[in-house]
């Protein structure tokens, strides 16, 4: 079994796994959590034998989870630039990047602009259309002030309703709780933004890293999104029956879908 260690790493709160890498450089894996979550949500996978052999890092975002607070909001494109410097301080050269949700855009963000550090992206359900903006699109539709003195609340009062019987909601609503409705705001307003052109699928595929995009069938990526990627040549693997949380909803069929993807990126 590994050894999974819970620690702020230069400044991030960072879930670690290292079992037996023979060196910090290469060989790395990197999560990346989407909007309101943290890296709790991928706790239940570092155990996995499909990981075996990579050292994983698992980092809350600034703004989320249970990294220090410092009061700022940064944006999309500072946080990819954020991570990237945090990598090296961690000692990766080279790192293949899975991200969820907003993860999936700060994942393809961080392979435009460090695009030797990236080795691989693996995306689940990120944005791609206007489509897949659910508690985005309605946080950007308010003003900050007004979400941050009751639309928040509000968000949580929904997401409390909806873990009760769904348990990827319910472990959004835990996530949600320690998430700062600033960079929410900021970060929603952003998702919005970068999903209004519709050209997120391209840029995948533009990327100078491989690309495999996973996607939760048949509630997660909505079917425009899923037009998008097939027009643009990305590679897309489904796992089902799923929401937005394919990991969550069917961990076993995400990890065997996982385990194949980096077995032929290796």
């Amino acid at each position: 079994m590994n050894h999974v260690s819970h620690q702020v790493l230069h400044g991030l709160y960072t879930r670690q796994v290292k079992p037996g890498c023979t060196g910090d450089g290469d060989g790395c894996l990197l999560f990346v959590h989407g909007l309101g979550e943290s890296g709790l949500c991928f706790e239940h996978l570092l155990d996995s034998p499909a990981l075996g052999g990579r050292r994983l890092l698992v980092p809350d975002l600034p703004g989320y989870g249970r990294t220090p607070r410092d009061g700022r909001t940064r944006s999309l494109a500072d946080s990819a630039d954020e991570l990237a410097a945090w990598l090296d301080l961690c000692g990766v050269r080279r790192a293949a990047v899975l991200g969820h949700s907003m993860g999936g855009v700060i994942a393809v963000l961080l392979a435009e602009r460090h695009p030797d550090l990236v080795s691989l992206v693996i995306d689940v359900d990120g944005n791609t259309s206007p489509g897949d903006c659910v508690y985005s699109g309605r946080a950007a539709a308010m003003p900050q002030a007004e979400f941050i003195a009751g639309g928040h609340a509000a968000m949580m009062d929904d997401l409390y309703r909806a873990g009760l019987e769904d348990r990827a909601q319910r472990g959004y609503y835990t996530s949600q709780r320690l998430c700062d409705p600033a960079v929410f705001h900021r970060h929603s307003a952003e998702l919005v933004a970068a999903s209004a052109p519709e050209d997120l699928a391209r840029r995948r595929a533009a990327l100078k890293a491989p690309v495999v995009y996973i996607a939760g069938e048949p509630r997660g990526a909505c079917a425009r999104s899923r037009q998008l990627l097939q027009e643009a040549g990305v590679d897309v693997r489904a796992v089902g029956p799923s929401g937005h949380w394919p990991f969550i909803d069917q961990p076993e069929a995400f990890l065997a879908v996982l385990a194949d993807i980096l077995a032929e990126n290796a």
